[in-house]
C-alpha cells in the first residue's frame, strides 16, 4: 500500500484480501490453516483501523517517519534503533505498528549483521512474506499445501526455521502456503 493511498483504496485492498479468508473457504481446512487465517484477519483488521482512518494514518505516518509535522523525514526518538526490538504491549495494533517500526529500522541499517532474527510470517499473505524476508536478506522456499488452489495470493501457515530464531544472512526460510481451494474442490460442492 502506497503512503498516499486514499481510505477508499485501503478499503478496496482490505476487501480483496479479507475475501480470501471467508469462513466458507476455510471450512474443513487443517487447524494450522484456521490459526493462520485467524491471525491474518487480526492483522488485516488492525491495518485497516490504522490506514483507513485519516487521524490514525497521520499518527502512523509520523511514527514511521513517512511524514513529519515540520516536514522532512526523521525518526521520532521513541523508535527502536536495533534489530530484534520487540514491543511488550499485547495490543495487536501496537504490535503491528511495532513490527512496521522494527522493519523500518532493519531496512535503514548501514550494514546488515551476519545473523538476523527470523520474523514471524505466519498469517501473512505470501507476497507480503516475500517483501519482508527479502528486505531482511532471506531466501524463501514455498511448499504449496492446496492441491487445486484458486489463482490468488496464498497465506503462509507455517515456517521453518520458526520465528525469533537467529539465522544467517542469505539463509533459506521454508514456508508452507495455503490457498483457498478452487470452487469445484471445496467440500460439499460437486463438479
Amino acid at each position: 500500500m502506497l503512503p498516499d493511498a486514499s481510505p477508499e483504496q485501503v478499503q478496496l485492498q482490505y476487501a480483496s484480501k479479507a475475501g480470501l479468508l471467508r469462513p466458507e473457504l476455510v471450512t474443513g481446512a487443517p487447524s494450522l490453516v484456521v490459526t493462520a487465517v485467524s491471525r491474518a484477519c487480526e492483522i488485516l483488521n488492525a491495518a485497516r483501523r490504522v490506514l483507513a482512518d485519516p487521524a490514525n494514518r497521520a499518527r502512523y505516518d509520523q511514527a514511521v517517519g513517512i511524514r513529519r509535522d515540520d516536514g522532512g523525514l526523521e525518526r521520532p526518538e521513541s523508535v527502536p534503533s536495533q534489530p530484534g526490538w520487540e514491543l511488550m504491549s499485547p495490543d495487536l495494533e501496537t504490535e503491528a505498528l511495532g513490527a512496521f517500526l522494527a522493519l523500518t529500522d532493519w531496512m535503514t541499517l548501514p550494514h546488515m549483521p551476519s545473523r538476523v532474527m527470523m520474523p514471524d510470517v505466519r498469517g501473512l499473505f505470501y507476497s507480503v512474506c516475500l517483501e519482508v524476508t527479502g528486505k531482511l536478506g532471506f531466501h524463501v522456499s514455498a511448499v504449496r499445501l492446496t492441491e487445486h488452489p484458486m489463482p490468488v495470493d496464498g497465506l503462509v501457515v507455517d515456517q521453518s526455521p520458526g520465528p525469533a530464531v537467529k539465522a544467517r544472512w542469505g539463509s533459506t526460510l521454508t514456508v508452507r502456503v495455503w490457498h483457498p481451494p478452487a470452487r469445484h474442490q471445496m467440500p460439499g460442492n460437486r463438479a
